[in-house]
């Protein structure tokens, strides 16, 4: 039996850390109006920046070359200004682990050494790619892994845009010259679910989308998309306006009282002001809908009472609802609701005309399911009755 009281310790064995210092500019993340300005500075004319612009996001992006010799409508001595000057560099992969259900979990470090994590999880007909935004979180929701982790940076545009390249490249889904277009999309969805609140690294979050949406590259639709945020009120229309993909809400309680505990930013911005800038985003961003996602917490937030409060708070937003069962991690100071409780309470939302779907909770056994990301090296060593102070338990 494990000792309630013992630290939460890493799990993962990791590479010796190197800082990756360089002085070269790196291509990857910049949009298109940055790599324009670069390619102007290195020398390139004004007349020819457009068009060199466009020739190498297409190697980058489309391609996924990081040779900048193998640039072959490039001069030769323009290669070598680029080589010079620029480089295309992606985070380093220091573990992958697969999960038994084919859910693929990468540790990765990042410029300064730090560490995240990214997951990509493969279903019938679509592949999901959850990229981390943030090293840790500054957010500590009491129920979340990796909020035990303290924040401590941002990650850069290019960091964020790195994880799927990376990802492409371990499932070898970049086209081949020469070669018939393949139209099936291993990676076709991507969610920043992933480590961080989205919404406190805006400007980075909104470059590295509009990379990865960039129809002469990676070209996936804003409506492949999902950010995911616990509650930025002040951010929220800005990301309808600015990115316009699809959003997804870290609801989780039905009155204040409760999501002040489970998600603190509550305190700032309340259930009420919440869901009132809510009730915008999609006229702004002309999507179809609001995704709640909602942790079921045994004897926390899961009765009946909290299932109809929460159909009468989202009462006139297009929305569907994300039960997701409680992933549990050491040390956690919650348990995953019953079976049969889930049920009754997706049953209750589903007859008041809204879709409740289950959640499948997917690489458990590598700690990839939701709410357990955390970068191993950074893991913070806090005793059960910590985590349950924290949380106000």
């Amino acid at each position: 039996m494990t000792d309630a009281s013992a630290p939460i310790t890493q799990d993962v064995l990791t590479i010796p850390r190197k800082d990756l210092k360089s002085d070269k500019i790196n291509l990857v993340g910049l949009t298109r109006p940055q790599l324009r300005a670069a390619l102007i500075e290195a020398g390139t004319p004004e007349k020819q920046a457009k068009m060199r612009e466009g020739q190498i996001w297409q190697w980058v992006y489309y391609w996924g070359v990081r040779d900048f010799h193998a640039m072959t409508n490039l001069a030769k001595a323009y290669r070598e200004m680029l080589e010079a000057k620029f480089e295309i560099r992606l985070p380093e992969v220091v573990t992958r682990q697969i999960s038994e259900d084919g859910t693929r979990k990468y540790l990765l470090r990042i410029q300064g050494g730090h560490e995240v994590e990214a997951v990509y999880i493969p279903e019938e007909g679509r592949g999901t790619l959850c990229v981390s935004s943030q090293v840790g979180c500054t957010l500590t929701c009491s129920f979340c892994h990796t909020g035990t982790q303290k924040l401590v940076r941002n990650l850069t545009a290019g960091e964020i845009v790195g994880q799927l390249m990376l990802v492409r490249d371990d499932l070898g889904e970049w086209p081949e010259q020469n070669s018939p277009k393949n139209e099936q999309r291993l990676v076709s969805n991507v969610v920043l679910m992933g480590m961080g609140e989205p919404l406190y690294n805006f400007d980075n979050v909104r470059d590295a989308m509009k990379v990865v949406m960039d129809g002469e590259g990676l070209s996936l639709s804003r409506r492949r998309i999902t950010l995911s945020t616990s509650g930025v009120v002040p951010e929220i229309a800005k990301t309808a306006e600015e990115i316009g993909c699809l959003l997804a809400i870290s609801f989780h309680a039905t009155t204040d009282e409760v999501r002040n505990k489970l998600v603190p930013i509550n305190k700032r911005w309340n259930i009420e002001t919440l869901l009132d800038a809510l009730r915008e985003y999609p006229r702004l961003s002309n999507s179809e809908r609001i995704t709640f996602e909602y942790v079921m917490l045994k004897d926390v937030n899961d009765t009946d009472a909290d299932a109809r409060r929460l159909v009468n708070l989202i009462k006139g937003i297009p929305a569907k609802i994300n039960l997701i069962p409680f992933n549990e991690w050491p040390g956690a100071p919650y348990q995953r609701s019953d079976w049969e409780r889930i049920e009754r309470f997706a049953d209750i939302i589903y007859k008041a005309g809204y879709a409740s779907p289950i959640r499948t909770p997917r690489g458990e056994d590598i700690m990839a399911a939701c709410g357990q990301l955390k970068s191993a090296t950074e893991r913070a060593r806090k005793s059960r009755k910590e985590i349950e102070s924290e949380a106000g338990l």
